[in-house]
């Protein structure tokens, strides 16, 4: 039997507090581990002698490897205990970013990459099963809140504590960082997580794995080639995703024959949950997907250093870090469809300000907005999660925090894939210099001579017309603005599915997992 959830009280005790310490840490790890390496791309290029493309594969092979375990994440949890299964995953990450460091070619780095993704893609939805099985159904809301932290400060801390590390260091200790903490977290795991036994009953659906684990990584394989490529057409893009996607498509229309699937989509019957997978997926493709491109403009267009650009996107998560507490105690006791759509707004209003930026607006403005929008944040991911967690029983809650990792991270890459097309495909569209050859023997553009002169000021003193460089920077702030004005747009589409989020007080069904009579609407077994 399962460890089981118990009526508990309405405050977040220490014992649930310390579980939520585990999970936070483990989680903090995973995350922190996706921004530290984004910064340190430049480095890998001068170190390994690699272009861009191939050192961007240290980024693209951690993602594969996250949605290739994330399916089997659900079934090994009931297979084998949530305990067990995170002090696994920690052990994987951790060892992952030891062997990281070592590395002395890229090839070794990108397979030791997909090794830390292994362990890292487990940590989240177990961490999700674990703590709201600890809490219970009446503080769901507050303990996503306290798992909201690492992915804040994930995105925040990321290119803050990369920068600083490259700059202090070198580029290996923002691997080796992952030792200590790791092993604390492994010592507080065996400590505090509760004993579990595992339900060993389950057979393991082979023929799901072969279909929807193959099938998201070639579909999020040919999404992450779509930036290098610029086109659809590229055999590199649209033949992955094409048999990805039929893949994955075969598994949907399987998974419901096998009486326990890999991923079991019969829980979409429940409305909250397919309700609130919706909103998160939408809101995912436009907020994680522009995320990625604000310190880019800091960069790109201000001239910042990597630590400046990720200390000035710290407002954000203090923005988040104001509401996320509120938001989760108001999930508790309001239902998310009353409160979410006006967090919404709140990241609608903080979007607006990046789609009319220039190369000189206000820090204060911009910071202000990050702000505006961080609050919003805080008032939206956890709550939505704790609307599709709250009605599934005990044993479906590792199945359905599977299915949101999974939606997410799809939802995460196609994001990103498609902010940095529109991006490039604007700036591409810039006028070319006359006489001026690019490296490659190309033609340069206004655009592309502006950011090499951002870059090194050296560049500017070799251009004879300043106006060039004037209408170039113009020209690339131009491009941010058109890029951050389809993710506004995508946060006011967000609205919509937001809308049918539960607006009465649901009955919550965490506490009889073990019943024999499951609700018929949302069946496992």
């Amino acid at each position: 039997m399962s460890s089981q959830p118990v009526a508990a009280p309405a405050k977040l005790d220490a014992a649930v507090l310390k579980i939520a310490g585990v999970v936070v840490l483990g989680a903090i790890m995973s995350i922190l581990d996706v921004t530290v390496v984004s910064v340190a791309l430049p480095k890998f290029q001068e170190v390994f002698d690699a272009s861009y493309a191939e050192v961007a594969w240290t980024m693209t092979g951690y993602t594969l490897a996250l949605a290739t375990v994330i399916p089997l994440t659900g079934w090994a949890a009931d297979r084998f205990g949530t305990k067990r299964l995170y002090m696994t995953a920690l052990v994987l990450f951790t060892i992952g970013s030891v062997l990281c460091a070592t590395a002395d070619s890229i090839s070794m780095l990108i397979g030791y990459r997909v090794l830390q993704g292994l362990g890292g893609g487990m940590l989240m939805p177990l961490g999700m099963t674990i703590m709201t099985r600890a809490a219970g159904p009446d503080r769901i809301g507050r303990l996503m809140a306290v798992l909201g932290i690492p992915m804040l400060l994930g995105p925040i801390g990321g290119p803050i504590l990369g920068g600083w590390l490259i700059d202090v260091r070198s580029w290996h200790w923002i691997f080796l960082i992952n030792l200590p903490v790791g092993l604390i977290a492994l010592v507080y795991a065996q400590i505090v997580l509760p004993k579990d036994n595992p339900e060993p009953s389950e057979s393991f659906d082979f023929v799901g794995m072969l279909m929807l684990s193959p099938g998201l990584a070639l579909f999020l394989y040919g999404v992450s080639s779509l930036p290098e490529t610029g086109t659809m057409s590229d055999n590199k893009v649209w033949l992955p995703m094409l048999v990805g996607g039929l893949l994955v498509i075969g598994f949907v229309f399987y998974s419901f024959k096998p009486k326990h699937p890999l991923l079991d989509l019969r829980l979409l019957r429940n409305r909250n949950l397919s309700v609130a997978s919706i909103s998160l997926a939408v809101f995912t493709v436009a907020f994680m997907g522009a995320g990625l491109l604000f310190p880019s403009y800091f960069l790109q267009v201000r001239g910042e250093s990597t630590l400046d650009a990720g200390l000035l996107m710290a407002p954000q998560g203090l923005g988040a870090m104001v509401t996320m507490p509120i938001a989760g105690m108001l999930a508790d006791k309001i239902p998310v469809g009353r409160t979410v759509p006006f967090a919404l707004l709140f990241i609608a209003a903080g979007f607006f300000t990046f789609t009319q930026v220039g190369t000189d607006t206000s820090y204060w403005l911009l910071c202000g907005s990050l702000f505006v929008m961080g609050l919003g944040m805080g008032g939206t991911m956890m709550p939505i999660m704790t609307s599709a967690l709250r009605t599934l029983t005990n044993h479906e809650v590792a199945r359905g925090s599977t299915i949101l990792n999974i939606l997410q991270q799809i939802a995460g890459s196609i994001g990103s894939a498609i902010m940095s097309v529109i991006l490039t495909e604007h700036l591409n569209d810039s006028a070319v210099v006359p006489g001026i050859p690019g490296p490659d023997g190309a033609p340069l553009t206004e655009a592309g001579l502006a950011i090499a002169s951002v870059r090194d000021p050296a560049v500017a003193q070799q251009i004879p017309d300043p106006s060039i460089l004037e209408r170039g920077l113009q020209f690339v702030a131009d491009s941010f603005g058109a890029t951050f004005m389809i993710a506004f747009a995508l946060v006011l589409l967000t609205l919509i599915p937001a809308f049918f989020l539960p607006r009465k007080r649901e009955v919550s069904h965490l506490l009889d997992g073990e019943a024999a009579d499951r609700p018929a609407a949302i069946p496992l077994h």
